[in-house]
């Protein structure tokens, strides 16, 4: 069932209030990694708490504990969880946004004040957390005015579940979430989760919806030999340098093609069925579009597909630093670190490839015949996740997208990971949805991001209309 005409008029009409609400939480600095900003993560979590109970919702703050940061023991930032709506014969959906944001200074390189929401002339919003996440956030804010104004019923019951530690790892809500659906708990009874944070279209031409996520395992490789640090001029030739040993099991990882040369990693990765490759020629994003978003013409491969699938579908192994050398001095370093990480797809998880990739560098180190130590740390990762496309919850986001901006969306996975959709796929048993609000140059943890205008208004209505098709399409007999 579309979206009411009066509810799409409502959000353009009051396009400029909606802007000043925006301009009102980007002027909260929520800042949630920075100990100096802790009371702000809480007025930002009591100014959200504030908004909901305005439009009727039942709302509970919830105290996620404590925690240390930079030497100290800090209080968490509440919860804030609500809920409207107890109709048995309607479906309930479960919303989650976060409402902390990354540091920012005038100083990195803004080119305005970055906790001052500044409308450029061409409906650009910028300000921090304007995309990530307080936009989008706020969508579901301008949806629930509307009802609320009109004593207009909700088609779905709603329970939110927003969070403010989101940029600094989350740290109690999975425990929350588990508790929480268990019976009697919050989120007791959702059929369907919605997740409105940190995914974004590809381009800025074709709305998406993301359906999978990459998991992380993140490894880190030290070799070490001599007491101290040598002389090159001295010592080199001599003894067995760990940088030698390092950069050569870091060559044995990955080649120039990002093919993975660990045995055993891409074979656990199924082949993809034999009508994919037109799953992936359909997106609207091509070899141009992550030209111009890197900056140079440097893709892998000239074929689209092949390029879209090894960010989409299949595992990556991306090398990352080297610890412990000295630029421009000819030592021979005693220690040295190298880190790598590898994206993961289903069905592997960090737990699998972990002794795969464990047993390979032990045997490649093994085969050196170096008399160097060396020892491997595997850091916490988080497993992939992907749901089914063509599940309601899908369907009923897809025809709102179709409504509200007239297209058939494009289906994606992210290449990057977001913990929370596991989270509340495994907790809840439902379906989780990610829906985007902003575009794919909006900068999120960059300097100047913004928020287009259009993406902010039409994306409201999105909401609203997505809440509807559930509505009308999956409801309770």
């Amino acid at each position: 069932m579309p979206a009411p005409p009066e509810f799409l008029k409502f959000i353009d009409d009051n396009a400029e209030s909606f802007i000043q609400r925006l301009a009102e939480a980007v002027a909260i600095p929520s800042v949630s990694a920075d100990v100096k900003h802790r009371d702000d993560v809480f007025r930002m979590a009591h100014w959200l708490d504030a908004q909901l109970k305005s439009y009727g919702v039942e709302t509970k703050l919830v105290d996620l504990g404590k925690h240390i940061m930079s030497g100290q023991e800090l209080p968490l930032p509440p919860a804030v969880l609500g809920k409207i709506g107890n109709d048995i014969n309607k479906k309930t959906v479960l919303i989650y946004a976060h409402f902390d944001v990354q540091p920012a200074h005038l100083s990195d390189g803004w080119a305005t004040e970055p906790f001052k929401l500044t409308v450029s002339p061409n409906g650009q919003l910028f300000g921090r957390g304007s995309t990530d996440d307080k936009g989008p956030l706020l969508g579901w804010l301008n949806v629930l005015q509307w009802h609320s104004e009109n004593n207009k019923e909700l088609p779905v019951n709603i329970k939110f579940c927003f969070e403010g530690m989101e940029e600094s790892g989350s740290d109690g809500l999975e425990e929350l979430v588990e508790r929480e659906v268990k019976k009697g708990g919050w989120f007791e009874d959702v059929d369907c989760v919605c997740i409105s944070s940190d995914n974004y279209w590809l381009n800025t031409r074709t709305p998406v919806l993301t359906y999978g996520l990459r998991g992380i395992s993140y490894f880190k490789v030290t070799v070490s030999g001599p007491a101290w640090d040598l002389h090159s001029g001295m010592y080199g030739r001599t003894i067995h340098e760990p940088m030698t040993d390092l950069v050569m099991l870091m060559s044995k990882l990955v080649d120039a093609k990002g093919n993975i040369l660990i045995p055993g990693i891409e074979d656990m990765v199924p082949s993809p069925p034999a009508d994919e490759q037109a799953f992936y020629e359909r997106i609207d994003y091509g070899i141009e579009d992550i030209e111009t978003a890197v900056g140079a013409k440097i893709t892998l491969s000239p074929n689209k597909v092949d390029v879209l699938m090894g960010r989409m579908r299949c595992p990556a192994l991306s090398l990352h630093c080297i610890e412990g050398g000295a630029v421009a001095k000819t030592v021979i370093p005693a220690k040295v670190t190298g880190s790598f990480s590898l994206r993961l797809v289903p069905p592997q998880t960090p737990d699998n490839v972990r002794p795969l990739v464990t047993s390979y560098l032990e045997s490649e180190f093994a085969k050196s015949g170096s008399k160097n130590a060396m020892s491997i740390e595997n850091m916490p990762g988080g497993k992939p996740w992907a749901a089914d496309i063509y599940h309601w919850n899908y369907e009923a986001a897809k025809e709102a997208m179709r409504q509200v901006y007239g297209v058939e969306p494009d289906m994606a996975r992210d290449g990057g990971s977001i913990p929370v959709a596991l989270t509340f796929a495994e907790a809840t048993g439902g379906n989780v949805l990610l829906l985007p609000m902003g575009r794919g140059d909006d900068g999120a943890h960059s300097t100047n991001e913004k928020l287009d205008r259009f993406n902010f208004i039409e994306g409201s209505k999105l909401m609203g209309a997505y809440l509807y098709e559930l509505g009308a399409s999956v409801r309770k007999q």
